[in-house]
């Protein structure tokens, strides 16, 4: 399992003004509470007004599983231009990913994908169950060959990959990388298991190797460029050895 992140523990603060604050979020962090995460006492959302003792609105989602930057507004007012920017596709997000296999050198996912909602959300039974469209970009840089046999193969090939996506779909990369058959290693629900496990066995990674280190973006203030950058956390920054 992810190490714990425990609640005396600050979240690292990459960026603050007195519209915004952006932190580096750690694997296996919610950002909000769930019902299906009842037993859960940690949330980014709680944790950060603690912090900064007041209170903080979530503009963009992260997996729980994934690290990177995780950006706030300390209003609603500011939250809902920040959001509106998320849905217009106006903010550019870079994330790094390990995957299985070796892809193409870049590439182009254009691959609908039907609504997952979270399970507070209200479903409307009239609603139209169509797919909506999902666009990811993806490019690769770097590749290993490990020798060990995972699947029918002598050699398990896995790819360092950089992704960009267009949209942003509930578990986009996750399911756009899985289908492409390149599934993001340390992922449970879309990813193999027998690549996951030989993860653990050889570097100790219990976690999905998946992290958006940049977000760009206008400032909903100022109109001026914003650059928001997170280092990748230890635990995925060792397992970069092994591409070459």
């Amino acid at each position: 399992m992810v190490e714990p992140f425990l609640n005396h523990e600050k979240l690292p603060v990459i960026y603050r003004d007195e519209y915004l604050i952006a932190i580096h979020k750690p694997a296996g962090l919610l950002v909000h509470r769930t019902v299906l995460d009842r037993h859960e006492t940690r949330f980014a959302v709680q944790m950060l007004r603690d912090q900064i003792g007041q209170h903080v609105h979530p503009v963009h989602r992260l997996d729980r599983g994934t690290s990177g930057v995780l950006l706030f507004a300390l209003d609603r007012d500011i939250g809902r231009v920040l959001s509106a920017q998320f849905e217009a596709q106006q903010v550019d997000k870079t994330y790094l990913a390990v995957v299985r296999g070796h892809p193409s050198e870049s590439g182009r996912i254009d691959h609908p994908l039907t609504r997952e909602y979270d399970d507070y959300e209200f479903r409307n039974p009239q609603a139209s169950g169509e797919a909506q469209s999902a666009v990811t970009h993806y490019r690769r840089l770097g590749t290993c060959e490990l020798p060990y046999a995972v699947d029918r193969y002598p050699t398990s090939r896995y790819a360092l990959l950089e992704l960009k996506p267009e949209t942003g779909r509930r578990h986009q990369l996750r399911r756009h990388l899985k289908h492409i058959a390149n599934p993001i290693i340390g992922d449970a629900t879309y990813g193999k298991g027998r690549h996951n496990r030989l993860f653990q066995q050889l570097y100790g990674c219990h976690r999905l190797l998946l992290a958006c280190t940049e977000i760009r973006l206008v400032h909903p203030v100022s109109g001026e460029a914003l650059i928001l950058a997170a280092p990748l956390a230890d635990d995925f920054a060792s397992i970069l050895s092994i591409f070459s």
